[in-house]
């Protein structure tokens, strides 16, 4: 006999469920135990009665269900969530190697912990939370979590800041706020700032003022790969945020590295961070809105660069905006080519799971008709495997990444 309170999904449901899928949504649940309070586990199962799997319940959310195991066997114990986070904690250890020091030891649903983000930055954690059923354990989680990097790991966290100032917060009824979370050897009064090395780099994060955690992790290894053709280059680094690809550029030989962005303060850090590594002799940051930079460097036939980076964030956080997200993606792609002469490089990309790998491709066809220009594929790579994709939850696969040569 089952403990836990229990719902009855469709067919389609129970369908996306064995597929693979980890999230119900509310219109698909048939009938529900009376009463089942949000934010705690409940078994889901299939029209003939058969167990799908356990998960959080909120009645507040779309999203009704979060799966969090397909094992009828499993108990929900302190066990369970321990050997959870060692499955994650070792995946990362294998999979980053060096890179470890800095990277996402959670990636959610991708870990099977729901809405749970856990960015590492040397001895500092950022979190985030956007479910109700692991925001009324992450005690427990995180207790577990800094035993399982200082017992097994040799970690020592000196800080753990949760960064919960999501919108997305409210969908499941909860509300934002950002903090130290306190525990014992946890530091609750910091300067915010976390100082980090990746490809080689010294970077300053700001983990309580910066975008998301502080730090874009899921770019590390396509930083990288532009190296290689910035060397001797003429660089432009659009929507540049605190400067990593335009530093990559640089450190790697570039000529000149341009770098743009609409934000004044986010190019202060970016300067900040060219000084501490010796690059501000060959950059120059310019605070502006990108489209405009772009028209005008276009509408004066301006030939400077020889490689063009877009790294804009998501136009997109939704189906219903999709539509204008390709015009937007397709309009700074245009004019990103028509700033390139034949020989030229341009690396693109887009962060929104919604702009998939077959619109995101469409679009850049589209754009580089609409520039008169043809393309030669470099690359095409994904987001870092600290963010692993897990299959037939498309919304884990999010980042697409291109290398082009005009031709």
């Amino acid at each position: 006999m089952r403990k836990y309170p229990k719902v009855t999904v469709t067919e389609k449901g129970a369908a996306f469920l064995r597929g693979g899928h980890v999230w119900v949504y509310a219109d698909e649940i048939t009938q529900s135990d009376e009463g089942i309070p949000d934010g705690t586990l409940i078994d889901v199962y299939s029209p003939k009665n058969r167990y799908l799997g356990t998960g959080f319940f909120n009645s507040h959310s779309k999203i009704r269900v979060r799966i969090v195991s397909k094992n009828a066997n499993d108990q929900f114990d302190e066990t369970f969530w321990l050997r959870k986070l060692r499955w994650a904690i070792d995946y990362r250890r294998r999979v980053m190697g060096a890179d470890f020091s800095c990277c996402r030891l959670i990636f959610g649903e991708a870990d099977a912990f729901p809405g749970l983000t856990v960015d590492r930055f040397g001895d500092v954690l950022v979190t985030e939370v956007l479910s109700l059923g692991t925001e009324r354990i992450k005690d427990l989680i995180y207790r577990l979590l800094l035993q399982v990097l200082r017992e097994e790991c040799g970690v020592a966290i000196s800080v753990l800041y949760e960064r919960n100032d999501s919108p997305l917060r409210a969908r499941e009824g909860m509300d934002p706020f950002c903090g130290f979370y306190a525990a014992d050897g946890l530091l609750t009064s910091t300067d915010g700032i976390a100082r980090i090395t990746e490809n080689g780099i010294h970077y300053e994060v700001d983990y309580i003022n910066g975008q998301k955690t502080g730090f874009f992790l899921d770019q590390k290894y396509n930083r990288a790969a532009i190296r290689k053709i910035a060397a001797d280059a003429r660089v432009l680094d659009c929507f540049t945020h605190t400067g990593s690809f335009a530093l990559n550029a640089a450190q790697a030989g570039a000529a000149h590295v341009t770098a743009v962005d609409i934000s004044a303060d986010a190019l202060a850090v970016a300067r900040r961070n060219a000084e501490r590594n010796g690059l501000s002799d060959r950059m120059d940051f310019v605070c502006a809105d990108v489209f405009d930079y772009l028209t005008a460097a276009a509408n004066a036939s301006s030939f400077d660069y020889d490689l063009v980076i877009l790294d804009p964030p998501a136009f997109t956080k939704s189906r219903d905006t999709l539509h204008n997200a390709i015009k937007g993606y397709r309009e700074i792609n245009r004019r990103a080519m028509q700033l390139l002469r034949r020989g030229s490089y341009l690396a693109t990309c887009s962060c929104s799971h919604f702009m998939t790998e077959t619109y995101f491709k469409q679009m850049i066809h589209n754009a580089a008709q609409d520039a008169g220009v043809g393309l030669r594929q470099i690359e095409a790579r994904q987001q870092s495997p600290d963010h692993p994709i897990l299959w037939n939850v498309p919304e884990t696969d999010y980042l697409k990444f291109f290398i082009f040569q005009i031709v």
